[in-house]
């Protein structure tokens, strides 16, 4: 992860622009990545949006070129040190204009998708030396033989499995070096998990309305409080004269 992100430029007459990537027959996309907000969440989460894409359905490529046969375009990938503008233009990845591949790729397995996804792109992502490849499987392993699977690079060039723990009785979770979070299939939803708080990972923003309603939530007990107080004394004070009286 220690390339430098290629400078963006102005693109020239002759710039490639990559063709889109074929549109998936299932929505298991949006059902599992999109809807749920998975996607979004793991933007925010990584932050650096200059420099971190997080994205998906688009092709990755070796060189620049306008031929989208026999290509990859992953459900969503993770490129860290890359240059996000580029990738916009380009409206794909080129591993020559970022100096490296896609750190992180992710398939949601789908009944016209899962062998695909076990054979020609775990052999397509290793050749092009992606150093983590997910799988996740809605079904519980009808599509891909497992409800979470994965896979790391080794110094080979070969994919070796992550390993994967059962966690009760309805879940799977793995961890992701790359991403430095724990990756869970839970009755069939996807889920991230923070290692270091063992939350699920939330928006920045749900997080701050969190934390802005506990202190509104705080500073209206600390008024009912004063007031309670304030009357106390006021009860106290009128008993006194009626004493006095």
């Amino acid at each position: 992860m220690s390339t430098r992100p290629v400078p963006s430029a102005a693109m020239p007459p002759d710039f490639i622009v990559l063709p889109d990537a074929p549109r998936p027959d299932d929505v298991n996309n949006s059902e599992y990545l999109h809807i749920p907000g998975n996607s979004h969440y793991l933007a925010e989460h990584l932050g650096n949006s200059g420099t971190t894409i997080v994205s998906g359905e688009a092709l990755i490529r070796r060189t620049p070129t306008d031929e989208s046969r026999g290509l990859l375009a992953p459900d969503l990938f993770v490129a860290f040190n890359a240059d996000h503008g580029l990738y916009v233009r380009r409206r794909g990845y080129v591993i020559a204009d970022h100096g490296k591949p896609p750190d992180f790729v992710l398939e949601i397995g789908s009944s016209s998708t899962g062998e695909h996804d076990v054979t020609f792109k775990r052999d397509g992502y290793a050749a092009l030396g992606i150093p983590e490849y997910w799988r996740f499987d809605p079904s519980g392993g009808e599509y891909h033989g497992a409800p979470l699977a994965s896979d790391q690079l080794t110094a080979g060039n070969v994919y070796e499995p992550i390993p994967i723990e059962r966690i009760g009785g309805h879940a799977f979770q793995g961890y992701s070096a790359v991403l430095n979070l724990h990756l869970r299939w839970e009755e069939g939803r996807l889920l991230w998990f923070d290692p270091a708080t063992g939350r699920h990972i939330t928006r920045l923003r749900d997080e701050r309305e969190l934390r802005l309603s506990a202190e509104a939530r705080a500073d209206r007990a600390e008024a009912r409080a004063n007031n309670a107080e304030s009357r106390v004394r006021e009860l106290e004070e009128e008993l006194r004269r009626q004493r006095g009286q």
